[in-house]
């Protein structure tokens, strides 16, 4: 059983894909332990109120979500995480992750895999991708350890630097980084 951290950040509008991913990943048999952002375990959204959304990740992963910087920093030798997956990943992850900040239980769950050199995985989700974010996916695509779930723009007629990853293929992603390689195209 492979055993994954499921880092949860705020594009609320893909968790319902989300959700088809994990049970893809549950029904492959990874084990997986769920980290959210602060607004994810605190926001209630149009798509998801936050103790609804709570529970029924526990319901899927049998666990209760890692919520405090201080849980998420022993992730990298206590848990035993073969990989963490940031999924949906914002742009304000993304950035995040790229200049080394750590102050959200999701950032130092990744810390706390990329310094053991594990990988993370990164399923995006932001409006600014192909915008400001730009220069982050470029820094990170080149960072050893990191892989992408491929994406492309999800809407480019109205949102023209938005990316969004194709989250059908997290598990894919997942089982091709565990074996230090990443699934390509990357961009479709």
């Amino acid at each position: 059983m492979k055993k994954i951290g499921l880092a949860v950040t705020g594009s609320f509008c893909t968790f319902a894909n989300l959700l088809a991913a994990v049970d893809d990943l549950v029904e492959s048999g990874f084990d997986i332990t769920p980290i959210f952002s602060f607004n994810t375990a605190k926001l209630d959204t149009r798509f998801f109120k936050a103790e609804e959304f709570r529970a029924v990740i526990k319901e899927k992963t049998g666990k209760d979500p890692i919520t405090t910087i201080p849980e998420a920093e022993p992730i990298g030798t206590s848990r035993g995480l073969e990989l963490m997956l940031v999924a949906p990943c914002t742009g304000n992850t993304l950035a995040k992750i790229a200049h080394g900040i750590t102050d959200t239980p999701v950032t130092m769950a990744v810390k706390a895999q990329l310094r053991n050199n594990r990988p993370v995985v990164l399923s995006i989700s932001s409006n600014d991708a192909l915008g400001a974010n730009a220069k982050n996916i470029g820094i990170l695509l080149n960072t050893r350890n990191v892989y992408f779930v491929p994406f492309s723009q999800d809407a480019p007629a109205v949102k023209s630097n938005s990316l969004i990853a194709d989250t059908s293929r997290i598990r894919e992603t997942c089982e091709a980084a565990l074996e230090g390689k990443q699934v390509q195209p990357v961009l479709f």
